[in-house]
This record gives structure tokens, sequence and C-alpha cells, in this order.
């Protein structure tokens, strides 16, 4: 679940707001009155809230107690929610350093996966996606790229054939977003990075799953060397 348009989706993000940031602590109860005043909305609006922050281990609702916000550890990690929540918040460049973490464990197994099992129309739909990001990154058209970026790697784990995979999407374009949105990317993306996910769709598109695996890895592990320089030196977002 992702936070789309619409007014419960942005007492959502309020309401990640108020959690990352500390303004709402695990224990605090509070009654369906008290959410429509502190966030201005309708009953109907926090009954579709209180409904996601259930679905997502956030809070717990229940009669005659109140709604009850819960400790993180009781937070679905994986949900695309939580994750924007964190990449909106103080935490965001920890929050990305455990993305790239993830998919290193996640995307290269992806590439294995779809070298074996890709459809024709799953490999055009890759190679396009790559030629758009050669096309846009060294032109330093960030929003473009990053459309590109997201179509790449949400159609490689969808040739994967695996649906597990294929449930990782949603979170790594969170995580590309994130990246992004905070200037947490080069000006101009780094060539290398753009010539690996062109060879990532050729590996896939012959039918050659180590090759593919390899230059994944080679991706992934240069998402996440970034995000270790930025936190040595002290001066990205999130590392006060």
């Amino acid at each position: 679940m992702s936070l789309g348009g619409g007014l419960h989706h942005s007492v959502l993000s309020r309401i990640g707001s108020d959690l990352t940031s500390g303004r709402l602590v695990a224990g605090e109860v509070f009654s369906m009155e008290q959410l429509e005043g502190r966030y201005g909305v309708s009953r109907t609006v926090v009954r579709e809230v209180i409904k996601v922050l259930e679905s997502i281990g956030v809070a717990t609702s229940r009669r005659r107690v109140g709604v009850t916000i819960q400790p993180e550890s009781t937070w679905e990690s994986l949900s695309p929610v939580i994750i924007h929540w964190r990449l909106e918040g103080p935490q965001r460049l920890a929050q990305l350093r455990e993305v790239s973490e993830l998919r290193r464990g996640v995307e290269p197994q992806a590439a294995w996966l779809a070298a074996q099992r890709a459809t024709p129309e799953q490999v055009e739909r890759l190679r396009a996606a790559a030629d758009g990001m050669a096309a846009t990154g060294p032109r330093g058209d960030l929003t473009t790229y990053l459309q590109h970026d997201i179509d790449f790697h949400r159609t490689l784990l969808d040739a994967s054939g695996n649906t597990l995979l294929v449930g990782f999407a949603p979170f790594v374009a969170e995580a590309l977003t994130g990246r992004t949105h905070h200037d947490l990317m080069p000006r101009i993306p780094e060539q290398g990075a753009i010539d690996w996910h062109v060879e990532v769709a050729a590996a896939v598109a012959d039918g050659h799953p180590e090759l593919a695996e390899e230059t994944m890895r080679r991706i992934v592990t240069e998402a996440q060397d970034a995000m270790d320089e930025i936190h040595a030196r002290g001066d990205g977002p999130g590392t006060a």
C-alpha cells in the first residue's frame, strides 16, 4: 500500500510525521473524537485511517478503549507506508542504508531468475527503461530518470516470476523516490551505474543468469556504498 492522494492519505502522512518525530509515542490512547479534532477531519476519514494503521501494526482500536499507538517493534517494516514515513523523517539516511542492504540480498536473485523466466514483453520493458535511464541521466533530468529507474526495477522483479519478489517492488520504488527527493542522488547519475542497468537488461534478454545476477549486485552495492559515504561524512539528511 502506498500513500496516494486523498484526504485520508494526507492524514496518514501527518500521523507518520508525528510518529517519526516523537510527537506521538507508543502507549498513547485516543478517542475517535480526539483524532477528528487533532487532524481536522471527519469520522469517516478517521475510520479509514485507523483501518490502515491497524493493517500495518501501528495502532489497535477497541471499543470503550480507543485507538492505542503500538511500539515500533510491531510495525510492518516492509510496508511502503512506513518506509515512506521513515524516509520523510529524521532518520531517512538510516532507512535508506537498511533498504540498500536488503536490496543486495533480493535484487541479484531476481535478476538471476528473470534471465530464465522473463517474457518477451518484459524484456522489451526492461530494455526501454534502461534506455530511458541512459537518455535522461546524463542530462540531469532526475525526475524522468527516476521514473525509468522505478520501471526498470519493478519490471525486473516482475520478470523473476516469484510472487514474493514481485511484492518487493513498492518497497524499492519508495527507496528510489526517497533517495532522489531528498537530494541523496548525484546531480548527474554515475555513468557506470547507468551502464550496469543496460547490461542487466541485455543479460536478461540473452538468458545469462549469472551475468545478470553479478551485474545487479554491482548496482545495489553501488547504491549502498553511496549511502555509507554520505553517512561517514555526516553531512546527509538524518545524520543529526
